[in-house]
């Protein structure tokens, strides 16, 4: 900015700051009067409407897949992007913070004194990448699907397998049809195309790359899973 563009610019805002109303009690009693608007809205909401209660916890099981509430789906869609187990600090933590540091140094690093989006090609590129990216990351994990559920129509010597897959944890990793999430696993929607049998139980017992180890199933349910996987072709 030209000196004399910001010197015009601050006589304006004197001038407009004497014309104006102070900050307590005006302002602070809109924005007070808006808070407890919002609060009463919340409550009486929670009131009539209520809140979904799901299953109740059961701390005995092994094969519970947590996921987190919506508002943090974002997150963990950023921790499947970022794949090796070495690298999660950086995902949870790094990536995160810095992201908001540098939306909160935003107005110290973008000073200029024009109010228009459209003239302030900073702030709005930077609200408008951090909108659409939190929002696409929020789609991916709303609609990464249930964890212990398989929507799949398979012939009845399949079913036991079926289970077996879903009660596992596998949809936590993988995506099977309509259900599970798109990674770090490959897909198993059509795995027996790929890969014979004794691979699929190979790679179950064992757990290759960051994948976890199922030899501790007992050999039944081990097999009927591998049966049931090396039917989708």
């Amino acid at each position: 900015m030209k000196p004399a563009d910001k010197q015009a610019y601050l006589e304006e805002y004197e001038l407009l700051k004497k014309k104006g109303k102070p900050f307590f009690p005006y302002a602070v009693l809109k924005d007070s009067t808006m808070a407890l608007l919002v609060v009463g809205v919340i409550i009486a909401m929670s009131i009539v409407l209520g809140a979904e209660q799901g299953p109740k916890a059961d701390p005995t099981s092994t094969t519970y897949v947590p996921r987190p509430e919506w508002y943090f789906f974002f997150l963990f869609e950023v921790l499947r992007v970022i794949k090796p187990p070495e690298l999660v600090p950086i995902a949870t933590i790094g990536i995160p913070t810095v992201c908001m540091v540098l939306l909160l140094l935003l107005p110290f690093y973008d000073r200029g004194p024009e109010r228009n989006p459209a003239r302030r090609p900073l702030a709005t590129t930077a609200g408008i990448l951090t909108i659409v990216s939190m929002a696409y990351l929020t789609f991916l994990g709303a609609e990464g699907g249930s964890p212990t559920e398989i929507e799949m129509e398979v012939a009845p010597r399949y079913e036991a397998g079926k289970e077996v897959t879903a009660s596992a944890g596998c949809l936590a990793c993988h995506k099977l049809g309509e259900n599970g999430n798109d990674g770090p696993g490959p897909e198993l929607t059509h795995i027996a195309s790929q890969i014979p049998r004794a691979a699929i139980l190979r790679s179950v017992e064992i757990g290759p790359g960051i994948m976890p180890s199922f030899r501790d199933l007992p050999p039944k349910k081990l097999n009927e899973l591998a049966d049931f996987l090396s039917s989708l072709d």
